[in-house]
């Protein structure tokens, strides 16, 4: 097949890349060599269109600093490539982002996937202006009604929209890489650390929140480290948020920058446990990738992230609470079931691989475009 997919965030990205991203590359590292993949993302400050990763890229908009900028930039130069080029494709897949207006079906009548990988929902009002707010939420409802085809990460996700009578939907979850997952044998921490793993998003992923908790844990715990892993347009803020804390704190916390392959493994591997203070989210790769690593992990209590407590996997907080937080993270510091918290959180994840979920992918998109 020859696929087009809309990809907002690439690797590179002066923004940064998130997990609608790393999803994109670690399928199409399985699907490469049996399709023609281009994909069409938006442009940053010195992107350029060619080859990465046995992919085709090309980058449509702006070169600005100005997220919003960027989006509506991208939103209008895709939607241009579509009516000019989308009969070239076979099939087209667009990630949902409410802030990326394109309306791809008044352009194509070639078969057209939404892959919607979160809902945001009254969080607009509490981190935009009512204007902006106002807008992304009616078109984060409104959208969707006008597609046929949808892929979702998950069940909660899919309930919250308003679909109308979708023709193919399917729930395909993300994966972990199979390295994390070729090691039989529990690894054994070489040193005392709380990693967080994922994007730099200080409102969006609790950054502010697990500070304020580190702070207060590190009273009790003044061994135990914090390492930050990752990376996002929020760096240059969240460096200035930890200058304001005490000196002795913020020698005792590690900023790692974005991590891959071998080194994100060791990283994983060596640490304690794992702490995701989200306020948002919808199925955080790194959550997964934590649990194939063996780590009991703390998340926040937003519903997306309850299959962490029902499979026993990990312990929960209250979202935005720093002292609960702070609490958690002692309770699992000195809790005798982490092992045991850990070796279920391995379970839940085994068959999860990025193989097993490219293979679901695929077949879906064989079926929309009626190859198969």
């Amino acid at each position: 097949m020859k696929i087009l997919h809309l990809l907002y965030e690439s690797k590179g990205d002066y923004f940064g890349i998130g997990g609608v991203g790393t999803r994109a590359y670690e399928i199409y590292r399985y699907l490469r060599d049996r399709h023609e993949i281009t994909l069409l993302c938006k442009k940053y400050p010195g992107a350029r269109d060619g080859e990465k990763e046995g992919l085709s890229h090309l980058f449509m908009g702006t070169e600005s600093k100005n997220l919003t900028k960027t989006f509506l930039a991208y939103a209008c130069r895709s939607a241009q490539f579509v009516r000019k080029h989308g009969s070239n494709f076979d099939i087209i897949i667009e990630e949902f982002s409410p802030a990326i207006p394109s309306f791809l079906h008044f352009f194509t009548e070639k078969p057209l996937v939404l892959q919607v990988q979160g809902y945001t929902g009254m969080l607009y009002f509490k981190k935009y202006n009512l204007a902006y707010a106002v807008a992304l939420s009616l078109l984060e409802h409104l959208r969707p009604g006008f597609y046929k085809n949808f892929i979702f990460i998950n069940s909660e996700t899919r309930s919250k929209l308003s679909l109308g009578r979708p023709k193919h939907h399917e729930i395909i979850p993300n994966g972990v890489p199979a390295e994390l997952l070729a090691s039989l044998d529990r690894p054994s921490p070489q040193s005392r650390y709380v990693l967080f793993l994922g994007r730099i998003d200080i409102y969006g992923k609790g950054l502010d929140t697990l500070l304020r908790g580190y702070a207060e844990f590190y009273r009790s715990f003044p061994e135990v480290r914090l390492v930050i892993a990752g990376d996002g347009r929020d760096m240059e803020l969240f460096k200035a948020m930890l200058v304001k804390l005490p000196e002795k704190v913020t020698r005792n916390i590690e900023l790692l920058g974005w991590v891959s392959g071998d080194r994100k493994t060791d990283t994983l591997k060596n640490a304690s446990f794992a702490v995701f203070p989200s306020r948002h989210e919808v199925q955080p790769i790194a959550v997964l990738e934590a649990m194939a690593a063996w780590k009991p992990v703390i998340v926040s209590d937003i519903p997306e992230f309850s299959f962490v407590t029902e499979k026993g996997a990990g312990i929960s907080f209250r979202t935005g609470d720093a002292l609960s937080l702070a609490q958690s993270m002692k309770d699992l510091m000195n809790s005798r079931e982490n092992q045991d918290m850990g070796q279920r959180g391995r379970g839940l994840v085994k068959d999860f691989t990025w193989e097993s979920i490219a293979m679901r992918f695929e077949d879906f998109l064989y079926r929309v475009s009626g190859d198969k």
